[in-house]
Order: structure tokens, then C-alpha cells, then sequence
């Protein structure tokens, strides 16, 4: 029972991580300068100013929405089929379709942190990756953590 307690509360943290990576502006970051997948924010004077990514590739920064909006999708709908079989699972059976959507979930989360680190912010010799990005990256362990975990996980008789 604490096995399975700790499984989800490691699935709802890792949920809250895919969330905060995908939400928060702070892909690339600078002084004067903070982008996230949807925006960026600009210090004009003592204030924030939203702005697009008119500098982005479009077709690249696409990709990069969608597989982090993918991933939280896949996480969420993992720990609810997890969930699920919990209950209709026989005894001896393993967790292996909530196995496979974390591992989707696992590699759209990595396919966005990739082709954000190949694409973007190449040729910038000033600022850095913040935090959302490092966050995406641990997002992909842990989800990949937890595929292996439901992959090998088998019901036990109580």
C-alpha cells in the first residue's frame, strides 16, 4: 500500500513539474529578457512587457507547444488509468497501459526540451536556460522513472 502512495504522489508531482515547464516564462532567460513556449516577457523601464516570439521558428516553436501540452495530457491521463486498473486489474496483472502513456508522455516531454535545445537561442552569447527548462528535463526522468515503475509493476493480492 505505501508502494502504491508513493507511486502516486511521485505521478502528481511530476504532473505539477510538466505543468510548471510548460506554463511559466522562464525557458531562456536574461536580464533584461524572460521567454517561455508561448511569449516573452521584456523589462521596459521597472516593468514587464508581454511580446511574441516573432524571432522563433514557427514550424520548431510548434512542435515544442505541442509535445509539452502532450505531455501533460498523457501524464493526467496515465495516473487516472492507473487509478482505474487499481480497481479492475486481476491479481498477478501488471499496470502496462498506464506504463505505455507514461512512456508517451516521457518522450514528448524530451522531444520538446530536444528540439528547444538544437533550435533555439543557438547563436545568443548572452543569457541562459531558467528554470521551466531544467524542470522539463527533470519532468522527462521522472516520467520515464515511473513508465519503468508501471511496467514492472504487478497487483498484489491485499
Amino acid at each position: 500500500m505505501l508502494i502504491l502512495a508513493g507511486i502516486v504522489v511521485l505521478h502528481i508531482t511530476t504532473i505539477i513539474l510538466l505543468l510548471v515547464a510548460t506554463i511559466d516564462n522562464a525557458w531562456w532567460m536574461t536580464d533584461k529578457m524572460s521567454t517561455d513556449l508561448w511569449g516573452r516577457w521584456d523589462m521596459v523601464g521597472s516593468a514587464w512587457h508581454y511580446a511574441s516570439l516573432k524571432d522563433a521558428p514557427e514550424d520548431y516553436l510548434q512542435a515544442v507547444q505541442a509535445t509539452s501540452v502532450l505531455a501533460c495530457i498523457f501524464a493526467f491521463l496515465a495516473l487516472f488509468v492507473f487509478v482505474a486498473q487499481l480497481f479492475t486489474l486481476g491479481k498477478g496483472q501488471r499496470f502496462t497501459f498506464s506504463g505505455v502513456l507514461q512512456m508517451i508522455s516521457c518522450l514528448c516531454i524530451m522531444i520538446a526540451a530536444s528540439i528547444y535545445t538544437a533550435e533555439f537561442h543557438t547563436k545568443d552569447k548572452e543569457g541562459g536556460y531558467g528554470h521551466s527548462f531544467v524542470l522539463a528535463w527533470i519532468s522527462f526522468v521522472l516520467t520515464f522513472f515511473l513508465a519503468i515503475t508501471y511496467l514492472v509493476l504487478r497487483k498484489k493480492s491485499e
